[in-house]
């Protein structure tokens, strides 16, 4: 299933383009998922810049739930909650395996990165980075998964399969991460997290 944006979506959307475009943006990513690139929209307008599509940056891939009513799928997800942790790693049943899903972002990451001549430094487990250019500032439209874990690749946190509910994004919440000089290259260090002041309260929502 690839659903549009409801008409709550698109004001989302309208708002955070608006605020994005206040600081540019030198590059915009999206999803290829059409909810991903109508959130874009707004500010690929405002910038007259086109998104950059990456297919991996789609969200953990779910079961064909179509011949389900949204009551059944609402009992698939609680009854998803009730298993054991390491049960979790296996995905919703019928759906994508979260340690795919990881290196599937994760390898998106970092051949987004290595095109524009960001590499992985040695450095034990935390990464460090070295590039060869400044690639400015890049905005990428994914979704509550994908970017979570994609937060977590550039800042060396392990990944779990909840980490919806470890780091929880409101619709159009923004992170940011900022390159910081350290030891001969950089690091990517959190600025903010789920930051939604674009949104006015009534317009929030997960």
């Amino acid at each position: 299933m690839d659903p549009a944006l409801t008409e709550l979506g698109q004001e989302q959307s309208e708002l955070v383009g608006k605020r994005i475009a206040e600081r540019g943006a030198d590059e915009i990513i999206s999803s290829p998922a059409r909810r991903a690139l109508a959130t874009a929209a707004p500010l690929a307008a405002l910038l007259g810049k086109a998104p950059s599509v990456v297919g991996d940056l789609t969200e953990l891939r779910l079961p064909d739930w179509s011949h389900l009513s949204l009551i059944e799928v609402a009992q698939s997800f609680r009854s998803a909650r009730e298993r054991e942790p390491e049960a979790w790693w296996q995905g919703m049943p019928g759906g994508e395996n979260f340690r795919s899903f990881i290196e599937r972002v994760q390898t998106a990451m970092r051949g987004l990165l290595a095109d524009r001549g960001v590499r992985w430094a040695p450095s034990g487990e935390a990464p460090i980075f070295t590039h060869e250019r400044d690639i400015g500032r890049i905005v990428i439209f994914g979704h509550g998964g994908t970017n979570t874990v994609a937060m977590t690749v550039l800042l060396g946190l392990p990944s779990v399969p909840w980490e919806w509910e470890r780091f929880t994004l409101c619709h159009t919440g923004v992170i940011r991460l900022k390159a910081v000089p350290l030891g001969g290259g950089f690091i990517f260090s959190m600025r903010s997290f789920n930051d939604c002041e674009h949104l006015p309260k009534k317009l929030r929502t997960v």
